[in-house]
């Protein structure tokens, strides 16, 4: 299966669910995230803002803020482009790009700074690779974090044993 095609492979397995019911598949996955040890041990964390179709991270992003981590977030700049910038609290978020919140704050340039890098996906195969939904924002963004671990998380049925992958497609170290 191609690219385009396994993303719409996907989108039909999500439309199976109701909001409700992806709300109840995200607890386990953002239970072991939480629980994971280089989150435990992070102290800056780039995360994202969950649409609807993803795994739910709007409130463990609160949580870990609340314990003292550093949050960031993307945000989307243009068609091939986005900034990483800080998280400070739900009233930072305004709808940007693509109907995706994103943070309104300060710009964030201290890349080397991030220790755990938390991915979403359209889909995830046994060897770390991720399927993105084709814009490629990650994957020209990934390669300036080489130090973070980064986390692919979604549901279990996103995951796959193997996914189409391309040279300048980039793995994450482990999903959940």
């Amino acid at each position: 299966m191609n690219k385009k095609d396994l993303r719409k492979y996907i989108r039909m397995q999500k439309q199976q669910f109701t909001n409700e019911q992806l709300e109840e598949l995200s607890l386990p996955v953002i239970k072991k995230l939480k629980a994971h040890p280089r989150v435990k041990a992070a102290k800056t964390i780039l995360m994202y803002y969950s649409l609807a179709d993803e795994v739910n991270t709007h409130k463990v992003i609160d949580e870990l803020l609340a314990e003292g981590k550093t949050i960031l977030l993307p945000a989307v700049i243009s068609d091939t482009e986005m900034e990483i910038r800080y998280y400070e609290g739900p009233k930072d978020l305004m709808g940007g790009f693509f109907d995706i919140m994103e943070p309104i704050g300060r710009t964030f340039t201290g890349y080397e700074a991030i220790d755990v890098a938390v991915v979403p996906g359209m889909s995830f195969d046994l060897q770390c690779n991720r399927l993105g939904r084709g814009k490629g924002y990650y994957d020209r963004f990934l390669p300036k974090i080489p130090q973070a671990y980064k986390i692919g998380v979604c549901f279990p049925f996103q995951k796959l044993p193997g996914i189409p992958a391309e040279e300048n497609d980039m793995k994450v170290d482990e999903v959940i």
